[in-house]
């Protein structure tokens, strides 16, 4: 029933669109100021491969960030910057929302699991409510327009790419 209201009804994509733009704004303000002010994840990363904690709990994701977030710190500024402002745009414009929504939580959980807390675990559970809605949580957004465009392509490829070479179905 939960399920259904939210994925379905319109007040709810009302109380959703508050969410996303909520979330939307906390991604492009954090973003922006990293783009802007030349961030460098070098000294954020050190402090992770020297944490002993996520050293004990998380082996795997201390071993990532040794081994190969380290020595491309550079290449992690920019993507954690701009993935940061992208998360935030597709949110408060309501484009592509589950996917934006989706790569937002999963740099929540790997702040989380580096061992940085802040409004990232709120972000989570608020961020779960978006994805959870689905195509609801961008209806009052572009992906109104956006979603059935990119459907009605992608059935014209798939259309076209089962048809004979006289246009008629093999």
């Amino acid at each position: 029933m939960f399920m259904d209201f939210i994925r379905n009804n319109k007040i709810a994509a009302g109380i959703l669109t508050i969410l996303r733009v909520y979330l939307g704004w906390s991604w492009l303000s954090a973003g922006w100021g990293k783009v802007t002010d030349g961030f460098d994840a070098s000294g954020y990363l050190t402090g992770v491969v020297n944490n002993e904690m996520v050293m004990e709990q998380y082996p795997t994701y201390h071993a990532f960030i040794e081994s190969f977030a380290l020595p491309n710190a550079e290449m992690f500024s920019f993507l954690v910057a701009w993935g940061e402002v992208a998360v935030g745009l597709g949110l408060m414009l309501g484009i592509l929302t589950t996917a934006a929504a989706f790569f937002g939580i999963v740099m929540n959980f790997a702040f989380m699991f580096a061992g940085t807390i802040s409004s990232n675990p709120w972000m989570v559970l608020l961020t779960i409510f978006i994805l959870a809605a689905g195509y609801n949580a961008g209806r009052i957004g572009g992906d109104r327009w956006v979603i059935p465009y990119l459907k009605s392509l992608f059935t014209r490829k798939k259309l076209i790419g089962t048809e004979g070479p006289q246009g008629q179905a093999a």
